[in-house]
């Protein structure tokens, strides 16, 4: 084992959602497994643990050897009700947001001044955090900005979905029945979810050249990692933030097998992938901590502080430790 790898260190963990992410590039490459594999470490995937370790550590990071990347509601939740976690990088990818509505609405709903007074999707779903919830309303809230409105400008209507319901499905039958007047979706098996349930774009969020039109769970979107394991293996985070660095970069080279990788992590085809996923190819799934960045995961948190998300205030500059991603970016260009 290496000299620089603790004894008491046996299993490295990782969690990503189903999204565009670089740990599930590394995964898929077996980059991860073969960094560590040296030191006798063993890298596991916490989707595929055993009943031994519960899956809800994908929320709350009540694992000490676990890096996850993943939606910053759940990240910051977890920090917010006490848990020492600590944010090592950003990404910023343009996935497929917007508003639907139904095919007849189109003409009347083609602008978010055209949202005022509608009765708008807000699911609810029994579990630890509702990230679910915390989209919609943040979808809409970027939605109804870009015309100078709020939430206060709509109507919300509650639509209850199962813990374990598809994505987006519960509203989307909510919209087709005409029970509600729009519905806020994103990514891959939403633009899957709108055609088969016959719902069309009205507002597109990804037309706004403002990004703070575009803030919500995955945008941006954090790596974390418990400070037990920052304080006891830097160097093990460090080459853990390498291997993300690599990906994203093979990411950008490889576009066919990138969108492979994507369809398989995300569950959805190829015209869904193609259809969500504008940026996972470019330098956005580079890991960064750009004052920009930090600013926009900030409104953020404001944000779900506000509605009620978090027990309490999250310091943005106090979660922030920079020190392992300056590694890791001078061990890529050592190599």
């Amino acid at each position: 084992m290496s000299a620089s790898v603790s004894s008491t260190l046996d299993t490295l963990w990782f969690t990503r959602c189903p999204v565009p992410t670089a740990t599930g590039i590394a995964a898929d490459r077996g980059w991860l497994a073969d960094e560590f594999a040296a030191d006798g470490l063993t890298v596991r995937s916490l989707q595929d643990a055993g009943p031994d370790v519960p899956r809800d550590r994908h929320f709350t990071h009540a694992l000490t050897g676990l890096f996850r990347e993943g939606g910053n509601v759940p990240a910051l939740w977890a920090r917010a009700s006490g848990e020492p976690t600590r944010l090592i990088g950003l990404t910023w990818i343009e996935e497929r947001q917007a508003i639907l509505v139904r095919a007849d609405d189109r003409d009347r709903i083609a602008q978010p001044a055209d949202l005022a007074g509608l009765r708008v999707a807000i699911p609810r779903r029994d579990i630890a955090i509702d990230f679910w919830r915390a989209m919609a309303l943040a979808g809409f809230h970027g939605a109804l900005s870009a015309a100078g409105l709020g939430l206060g400008d709509v109507t919300p209507v509650e639509v209850t979905a199962a813990p374990s319901a598809g994505q987006w499905i519960a509203e989307l039958e909510a919209l087709r029945d005409g029970s509600v007047d729009a519905v806020y979706v994103k990514g891959a098996l939403a633009v899957e979810a709108a055609a088969a349930h016959g719902a069309v774009i009205g507002v597109d969020l990804d037309a706004f050249d403002d990004p703070t039109v575009r803030i919500n769970n995955g945008t941006p979107r954090p790596v974390t990692v418990h400070q037990d394991l920052l304080d006891q293996h830097p160097d093990v985070v460090a080459r853990f933030l390498r291997v993300l660095i690599e990906a994203a970069d093979w990411a950008a080279a490889n576009p066919a097998d990138l969108a492979r990788i994507l369809a398989a992590e995300t569950g959805a085809g190829a015209e869904g992938v193609a259809g969500a996923y504008r940026g996972a190819a470019s330098s956005d799934l580079h890991l960064d901590l750009s004052a920009h960045r930090l600013e926009l995961l900030a409104r953020q948190e404001r944000f779900l502080h506000e509605q009620g998300f978090l027990a309490a205030r999250v310091d943005i500059a106090a979660w922030v430790a920079s020190e392992p991603l300056a590694a890791a970016r001078a061990l890529a260009a050592e190599r």
